[in-house]
């Protein structure tokens, strides 16, 4: 059987950092090449094989693709919701040329896969909010979700022009204790444990009733891992995927925190992140994804929490 030689791009974010060393575990060490355009700081960033690479140097790319026989590439490296919306014009430079960079590269040297994450930032304020379809009205008005369902619409062009093998997902909030929280909207809820955890009382930038789909970070992996093992004539998705597992609230999140730290305080000082928030959905409808390649998440609410909870503070940042 013929060896994966794996490329994550952006393996020091939230998501790199976890796909990183699960990506390892299955194909070994020295056949997944971390890299990203910051060294990594310290474990459990990934380490050796590691390469700094600035995605936007197509040149290096190449290069990196030719040295190590890459076979498969996870482009990770993005600028996300909140942060791109203080610098739309770079954002959407960085997502987008970032993107075509790699697609490039899989055409022209024949790459056997890719994978591009998308996000539920794609779709707007007109888009149906409860369980919001595979197919609907899409119109985002963020930088972040605009440059997000461009790619998706690339990611589409490269499969059907030139056969790149390339399957993405859209995430919901990602939520993670292996690393710090990398500038999206969802933020608050990693950064709520750490408070929790820490003795101190959490401000939460979003209204207490924000209904927002979120996703505990193993689902997230084992969602990525499933869909790029799936055989290729099960995707029928192009595009990107639905992907849904949790809704819930900031309330919600914080009275399942408090059973286990009763003095645990919350308030709400809102800023511009709720405008992103509002023109998000409530809930996600991802029965294409549970038909084409069996997908299903694996935790509640209350087992996320319970997890966090006992597994976090062995994390230092």
């Amino acid at each position: 059987m013929e060896t994966n030689t794996i490329l994550v791009i952006g393996a020091n974010g939230q998501l790199g950092t976890e796909l990183t060393s699960e990506l390892r575990a299955i194909y070994g060490s020295t056949n997944v090449i971390a890299s990203d355009i910051r060294n990594p700081q310290k474990d459990p960033l990934p380490n050796e094989p590691f390469e700094q690479l600035d995605v936007m140097d197509a040149e290096r790319l190449a290069a990196l693709v030719d040295q190590y026989k890459i076979t498969e590439i996870y482009m990770l490296a993005a600028i996300l919701s909140a942060k791109g919306e203080q610098n739309p014009i770079f954002a959407w430079d960085l997502n987008m040329q970032s993107l075509l960079n790699v697609l490039e590269v899989a055409r022209e040297k024949k790459l056997s896969k890719i994978y591009w994450p998308s996000s539920i930032a794609v779709f707007g304020p007109n888009s149906p909010v409860d369980h919001t379809p595979q197919d609907c009205v899409m119109d985002p008005n963020t930088v972040y979700g605009i440059s997000k369902l461009a790619g998706e619409r690339w990611c589409a062009y490269y499969h059907e022009k030139y056969g790149v093998d390339v399957r993405s997902l859209r995430y919901p909030g990602l939520i993670g204790y292996k690393s710090l929280p990398g500038g999206g909207t969802t933020d608050y809820a990693v950064d709520i444990f750490h408070k929790a955890l820490n003795g101190e009382d959490f401000e939460c930038y979003l209204r207490e009733d924000s209904y927002l789909p979120m996703m505990y970070m193993p689902d997230a992996i084992k969602a990525t891992i499933d869909l790029m093992q799936a055989p290729a004539e099960k995707i029928t998705v192009r595009s990107s995927y639905n992907l849904g597992a949790l809704s819930f609230t900031p309330k919600d999140i914080y009275e399942v925190i408090k059973k286990q730290h009763p003095d645990f305080k919350i308030s709400y000082k809102v800023d511009y992140r709720q405008k992103i928030a509002d023109t998000w959905p409530n809930s996600i409808d991802d029965s294409q994804a549970q038909k084409d390649w069996n997908w299903s998440p694996k935790y509640s609410l209350e087992d996320m929490v319970n997890d966090i909870l006992e597994k976090l503070p062995e994390f230092e940042f």
